[in-house]
């Protein structure tokens, strides 16, 4: 049934009860991840959820924060942080015009792994504030609404982010997310249960907004590298420019923050709970940490180990490496890194040598490849660069190793790539166009699409008076449903009923 119609059911195990021992759920994040943004959670996966809030905030209680003081200091504290992330970026150019490598990607595949890495973050982007459209009409929440929309992209799919992230996976081949460590759903899962708790977590939610709007040096260093390796850097730059010191994101944080302040005296509580909120961004693996965890070698063998019960027994008895058939080798996962020794021990893998140069690479690419579809783009990537060794650091993409041979019949090494915006200029000067690059996002006029949860919108909206109209606009701008084409419509009309003159 339509996530627009019900609520989904208790079907995973919570993460622990405050004060009780770790659970021993492998997934317990994504368990909980799950009901918050694919659907409208019930009663019981809102409090769980509540209850996972206070444990991180408990757990954070003594940790420290970068916010001034006092709320009057918030917009000299944004400016001189401002001024330090532009600094150290101009040092961070400089460098790299005076011939410094990537400081954060080693290769292709290190920028692809970091995208894959933090989508279940990128997913749920601005989900802490989606509890406040219920309050659009109240005057001290406004910032923190229309940050939210903006956030959506005011029902425009190639503004809304998580469309745009969604665009970027597709792009290359990074999804299903089959192996992405279940810390990597933690900070997800605070942005989700902020959302879902906003009536309980108003001050959290306010100081959270205030940190993680500001700007990142990490953001201006993701979107530069990626537009170097050739990767679409939009959603980042779109970041960069959407959380302007000036009149976006960061400032508006500021302002939101100084106007739910309460006018009464609170004994300083507001202001100690935003500080709270504020420490809430830093739970969880960082951006930083995600960068430093890749490992090639060790994603080789994931990789591997994932497809090894899909390869066992689908390959002949002829199918022989180091004596044993390639059936027996797959049939147990631990056994891929002796496997894959074995490969390079009998020829079949050429480690530092170009992709082609290797058997096995052509059984994956190339004119009749043997495996051709096996594994998806992203993991043809991470092949491809482990078996260049070094040399990948030209980011090279694998596409250029397949049939990449002169005219003369010898091997050419890849050329190095184009940045992402010169490609995109030179496709659309073929084309015959021109425009701004974007990732991927639904094409066509809202009344071409075709969705379930569209049909339901429409059959349903006019049916209801003016205040069931508004929840279920709301209902279909959750985490689950804004970027889609149901929630894009409902955003665009709730934007034109609650701001239209």
């Amino acid at each position: 049934m339509s996530a627009l119609l019900k609520a989904p059911s208790v079907t995973s195990t919570l993460p622990r009860e405050p004060g009780a021992a770790p659970s021993a759920n492998p997934d317990a994040f994504r368990s909980l991840y799950e009901p918050l943004a694919n659907g409208i959670p019930g009663g019981q996966e809102r409090a769980a959820a509540a209850d996972f809030l206070r444990d991180a905030l408990r757990d954070t209680a003594n940790g420290a924060d970068e916010l001034p003081a006092t709320g009057a200091s918030l917009v000299d504290w944004m400016e001189t942080n401002m001024r330090s992330v532009h600094g150290q970026y101009q040092n961070y150019l400089q460098a790299r015009h005076g011939g410094a490598p990537r400081r954060y990607f080693t290769n292709r595949a290190h920028a692809l792994y970091f995208l894959r890495q933090v989508a279940p973050t990128k997913l749920v982007d601005g989900a802490w504030l989606y509890g406040l459209c219920a309050y659009a009409d109240n005057p001290r929440l406004s910032d923190l609404v229309l940050t939210y929309l903006e956030e959506l992209g005011n029902g425009d799919a190639d503004k809304n982010h998580v469309t745009l992230y969604r665009g970027l996976l597709a792009r290359y081949g990074l999804d299903p997310l089959d192996g992405v460590p279940d810390t990597h759903y933690q900070q997800g899962l605070i942005q989700l249960a902020l959302g879902w708790n906003a009536q309980e977590f108003l001050p959290e939610i306010v100081g959270f907004n205030l940190a993680y709007e500001q700007l990142p040096l990490h953001l201006l260093i993701t979107a530069y590298e990626l537009n170097e390796l050739g990767i679409d850097p939009y959603y980042f730059t779109l970041h960069v420019t959407v959380d302007n010191a000036d009149t976006g994101h960061a400032r508006r944080a500021c302002q939101a923050a100084i106007d739910a302040a309460p006018r009464m005296d609170d004994g300083g509580e507001y202001w100690r709970r935003v500080r709270a909120g504020a420490r809430l961004g830093d739970v969880g693996v960082g951006t930083l940490d995600v960068i430093r965890s890749f490992d090639i070698d060790q994603e080789v063998v994931r990789i591997f180990a994932q497809k090894a019960p899909a390869g066992h027994g689908a390959h002949s008895d002829f199918c022989k490496v180091a004596g044993r058939k390639v059936n027996d080798w797959l049939a147990d996962p631990q056994e891929v890194p002796a496997f894959l020794a074995a490969l390079e021990q009998a020829g079949w893998i050429r480690k530092n040598q170009p992709a082609t140069e290797s058997r096995f690479w052509n059984l994956l690419q190339g004119d009749r490849a043997e495996m051709f579809g096996v594994f998806s783009p992203y993991e043809l990537q991470v092949i491809h660069d482990w078996l260049r060794g070094d040399a990948s650091a030209d980011g090279a993409a694998f596409e250029a190793a397949a049939g990449a041979h002169g005219t003369d019949g010898l091997p050419q090494l890849p050329r190095r790539p184009v940045s992402f915006r010169v490609a995109e200029r030179l496709r659309q000067a073929r084309a015959g166009r021109s425009g701004t690059a974007g990732s991927a996002a639904p094409a066509g006029s809202t009344s071409q699409w075709l969705d379930t949860d569209l049909s339901l919108l429409r059959e349903r909206l006019p049916t209801l008076a003016p205040a069931e109209q508004r929840d279920l606009l709301v209902r279909a701008m959750s985490p689950a449903l804004h970027w889609t084409p149901a929630g894009l419509v409902a955003t665009q009309a709730f934007v034109e009923r609650t701001y239209s003159v």
